[in-house]
Formats: C-alpha cells, sequence, structure tokens
C-alpha cells in the first residue's frame, strides 16, 4: 500500500513526465519547421513522443489505483477507530491519528456524504468474499506461487502466456526458448513474460518452476521470465455453472476457467508495462517480434489512430495487444461474463459495444470495430500445439498469414555412410537429413537404439551440432541421448586422459539437452574420427525428429 508521500512523488513524477512529452513535442516542430525533408528525425522524435505519452497514461492509470487504496485505507481506518473509540478513550497517539485521519478524508472523499461503494469483483465472484478476499493483507487476492527473480517493472511490453497440465503433450519449454530466442538483447530488457500456471496443485506448479529454471535460469535471475499460479480459492465451484450455449458440462468448465485465467494474468501483468500482449503455451514467434510489435503501437499512437486491439496473429486469443491502461475494462468484463461465452467471444463483445449501434447495419459495425481492432499483416506468430487443453479436442489450426516456416537446417557434411536402428516415417530418413534435403522423423526411439554417421575417411571434427525437434513438432525430440565418436587408433584412449569411453570404444564427446540440442567440439587428441553415433539410453514417449546435422571437419589437420 503507497502512502501519501509516494502518492505526491508519482504524481510529480507523472507531471514531470508530461513536461518531457511537452518538450519532446516542441523539439519535434522545431525539426519539422528547420529541418523539413529529414523525414527519418522527425518520424523518430514522433514514435519517441508516443512511446512517452503511453509511459504517462500508464503513470496516471497506477496513480489512480493508489488513491483508489488509499481510500479503502481511509475507511477501514475510520471504522476501526470508532469502534476503538466506543470502547475505550483514546490516548493521545490515538488522538492524533484521528486528526491525520479526518485530514486524509477531506482529501480523499466528499466530506457531505458517505461515498458510494463501485462495483467490484465481489459483485460478480461472490465466492472470494467466502474465501477472506474482502479486505486485510491476509484476504489479498494475489498469486499462491511466484518465481520472480529481478521484479521488472516500467517495460514496454508484458508477455503473458498461460498454460496448464496437458493430458498428451506440453509445448511450453518449446515457446519459451522460440520467444527468447526470437529476440535481441535490446529487446529483452524491455520485456517481460509472464508464464501462468493455471494449477492450484504446487506441486506440480513448483515441477515446471524446477523446469523452467532449469532451462533458462539466467532469463529468471534478469527478470525476463516469471511464473506464478492462483490460489485454489479464486475459482467458483467449476461443477456448479449454468450449462449455456448447448455446450457440454465439460466444455462450460474449462472455457469459463480459461476466462477466469486470462482475467488473473491481466490483473497481475496490467501494473508491470505499457502494453500486454496475449500468447499461448503452444506458439511460434518471428525473429524482432517485439520491436515490430512496439513499433506499430507507436505508429498508431503518433498517427492518433485510437485502438483498443492490435491483433498480430489471426487465430483466437494469440497475439493480442492492449494497452495496459485499459486492461481494468477487460477484465472486468470477463468476470462479468466468465460462465456466459468464451474468451475469445467475449472479447468481440467488447468492441462491439464500444462501438456498434442498433440502429445501423452489420456493415456499420463491421468497419467500426475495425477501427479499433486493428489486424497487422503478416502475422507474427503461429499456433504449433495440435493437442488442445480440452481432453481429446485435437486442432490443427493455422495462421495463413503467417507463411512458410523452416522445419530443417540444411548443411554441407563429409561423406558418411548412415544407419538408424529407429525406423523412419514415410520419406523422412537419415540419409536425406544428412544430406540437408529433409529431416529424419523416426518412431518412438528405444534404449539400445543409434544413428550412426560412417565416414567414407576418418576426419578430425572441429565441431558437431544436432538439433531435435522442429516447429511444427517441438516436443518429438531426443532425450537422454548422448553423442558418441571412434577414434580411428584407440590407443590414443588413455584413461589417465578423463575420457569417457564406452564398452565398444566410443568416446562420450556430449549429451543432449533439455531442449533436445546437443553441441560440441571433439578433443583433437583423439586424432582423426571414423565414426560418430547417437545412442539412446532411455524409451520416449514421443517420436524423433532431427531437424540439423552439423559435423564440421578440420581440414587443416
Amino acid at each position: 500500500m503507497m502512502g501519501l508521500a509516494g502518492i505526491g512523488s508519482l504524481r510529480r513524477r507523472q507531471g514531470l513526465l508530461g513536461l518531457v512529452v511537452l518538450a519532446a513535442f516542441m523539439s519535434c516542430s522545431m525539426l519539422v519547421l528547420v529541418s523539413g525533408p529529414d523525414l527519418s528525425s522527425e518520424q523518430a522524435l514522433v514514435r519517441r513522443v508516443a512511446e512517452l505519452q503511453a509511459r504517462s497514461q500508464h503513470l496516471d492509470a497506477l496513480y489512480r489505483s493508489r488513491i483508489a487504496d488509499m481510500r479503502g485505507l481511509s475507511q477501514h481506518l475510520g471504522q476501526l477507530v470508532s469502534t476503538v473509540n466506543r470502547s475505550s478513550p483514546l490516548s493521545v497517539e490515538a488522538q492524533q491519528l484521528v486528526r491525520n485521519l479526518s485530514a486524509l478524508r477531506l482529501t480523499l472523499d466528499d466530506p457531505a456524504s458517505q461515498p458510494l461503494q463501485l462495483p467490484n469483483a465481489f459483485h460478480f465472484m461472490p465466492h472470494l468474499l467466502d474465501a477472506g478476499f474482502g479486505g486485510g493483507a491476509a484476504g489479498t487476492l494475489r498469486p499462491a506461487f511466484c518465481m520472480c527473480g529481478a521484479r521488472r517493472s516500467g517495460v514496454s511490453i508484458v508477455l503473458g502466456v498461460p498454460t496448464v497440465r496437458r493430458q498428451v503433450q506440453s509445448y511450453l519449454l518449446a515457446t519459451l526458448d522460440n520467444l527468447v530466442s526470437s529476440m535481441t538483447p535490446e529487446e529483452s530488457n524491455d520485456t517481460l513474460i509472464v508464464v501462468f500456471v493455471a494449477e492450484t496443485e504446487l506441486e506440480y506448479v513448483k515441477q515446471v518452476a524446477a523446469q523452467i529454471r532449469d532451462q533458462f535460469d539466467n532469463e529468471v535471475q534478469s527478470g525476463l521470465i516469471e511464473l506464478i499460479s492462483p490460489p485454489t480459492s479464486y475459482y467458483p465451484d467449476l461443477n456448479s455453472l449454468r450449462v449455456t450455449l448447448g455446450d457440454s458440462m465439460e466444455r462450460v468448465r474449462w472455457r469459463t476457467k480459461q476466462n477466469l485465467d486470462f482475467a488473473f494474468l491481466m490483473m497481475y501483468s496490467q501494473p508491470r508495462g505499457t502494453f500486454y500482449v496475449q500468447l499461448e503455451d503452444d506458439i511460434l514467434a518471428k525473429k524482432n517480434f517485439i520491436s515490430t510489435m512496439k513499433n506499430f503501437a507507436l505508429e498508431k499512437s503518433a498517427q492518433r489512430e485510437p485502438w483498443f486491439v492490435l491483433e498480430f496473429c489471426q487465430l483466437g486469443f494469440i497475439g493480442k495487444m492492449f494497452k495496459c491502461v485499459e486492461l481494468p475494462w477487460l477484465v472486468q468484463f470477463f468476470l462479468m461474463f466468465y460462465n456466459d461465452k468464451p474468451v475469445d467471444w467475449l472479447l468481440d463483445h467488447v468492441i462491439f459495444t464500444k462501438v456498434c449501434s442498433p440502429e445501423k447495419d452489420h456493415k456499420h459495425c463491421k468497419k467500426a470495430k475495425s477501427e479499433l481492432w486493428i489486424q497487422y499483416k503478416p502475422s507474427l506468430f503461429q499456433h504449433i500445439g495440435t493437442h488442445s487443453s480440452l481432453r481429446g479436442k485435437v486442432q490443427k489450426l493455422k495462421d495463413k498469414q503467417f507463411g512458410k516456416v523452416s522445419l530443417f537446417f540444411p548443411h554441407w557434411n563429409p561423406p558418411a555412410v548412415v544407419d538408424s536402428d529407429i525406423k523412419p516415417y514415410k520419406q523422412y530418413t537419415l540419409h536425406k537429413a544428412y544430406m540437408g534435403e529433409s529431416f529424419f522423423w523416426g518412431l518412438l526411439p528405444q534404449p539400445g537404439d543409434t544413428l550412426t554417421f560412417r565416414f567414407h575417411t576418418p576426419i578430425f571434427i572441429k565441431r558437431f551440432l544436432f538439433r531435435s525437434g522442429n516447429a511444427e513438432h517441438p516436443s518429438d525430440r531426443l532425450y537422454n541421448t548422448s553423442v558418441e565418436v571412434k577414434p580411428m587408433k584407440p590407443k590414443r584412449l588413455d584413461p589417465g586422459l578423463g575420457f569417457n569411453v564406452t564398452h565398444d570404444g566410443f568416446v562420450v564427446v556430449g549429451q543432449f539437452d533439455g531442449m533436445g540440442v546437443c553441441e560440441g567440439i571433439v578433443d583433437f587428441t583423439l586424432g582423426a574420427i571414423s565414426i560418430i553415433r547417437l545412442y539412446i539410453h532411455s524409451e520416449s514417449d514421443n517420436w524423433a525428429i532431427l531437424s540439423e546435422i552439423l559435423i564440421e571437419a578440420d581440414n587443416g589437420r
């Protein structure tokens, strides 16, 4: 809770930012008058002004939120002081508190009447009151679990990634890897990714958090990635919902919970940045997508084009951008109708309510909505998941605006005879993958299976890279798999040199990581290598894809 001094400080910062915006605007105007044709400088300044205006709106929203908090605190303190005063005489300190409280209430409230109570989430979710969320520190609605590093705030873009336990396969780690690798260092420093594990089983939440920390420790520590989960008492009784739209009870529960999940994630993310983008846990992003989205949003603001949604993917709720200052409208709407319709329908209804007139035809409504719901083309995100979080639902949704996705990465490799114990699927053979013509796709690897590359002439290996899985099937990876080489002269395998040698004379030079990648070098003291192989140590629930094979020979030896 922020005190009066904190609110005053926030207000002063807001005023200073407003002056900066005005100064930047004046500078921009002077530049136009003086330089004339220097459009690049002019556009940069106009965009900077738009960014400062967006941040100013964000600070103003935070200020109004703190004022609301202080008003609530004022009322609670007033009730407390009245109760104490009736039960026993007030001390000198308490009397001073009453005087300060009176001054505070004169500042925040109309002294002539008791302030009216605005509708809030408790009107639509009364079970929260029964759970103790009516007031007090113990009753505050907060995440049940939070894996937070540097606790970033004031970033340009917050990415919300909700995820749930999936019955078939999870795409979450692959999605996070793609998001992180698609950002430049400048973009990652100005972004926050909030992973919302929409499960109340704490052990499962901690398991997901451990997996993310294991793969993305630097991103967690720096504050780029945070993970939260909701308290059990946040959800109403999902078995007592009204059946609507003629859906089955299972589907009603699924879409109702999704509405509440999105609302919680938005409430948590709202004060942390300028723009919020809703994603899913099974998507693929294009390179530099953060800058593209930010520049497009600032361009619309600079041109004074009002917007409520910027759409960077045509599918469902993926890639929908909102101003953080306007998220409370959306959250309130979701909480009002969470039992009635799916979340993407509710978003459409928000825009419909804002601009469509019952006295105008559908064509007019569609045009008016398009002015607030603006599409960006080509799409920046693609849906890669096949198995929905709704049990038994298979969805092969693809955004045609996204374009083609690279499913393999070809390389020139040294001449070799290749062989595999894993049966290939259709034409996706290991030979074609090694030649850079396609990717290898094999059925259910078993312990002891190998993928072998026997060189025509033994070579010194400078570097190797094996990448499993691809954009459309990110979970078809090689797990618990080692990369092993066989030197042409086994006498070099002196146990004193620390080599890990298998029973059949291979030296282990690498292990596939949790993302299905193994990259490394081969110690030159091993000499020329005649065979390199991948050895599978355990059974897999998925098929296996090898989308990149790179064996770089050291021709100088």
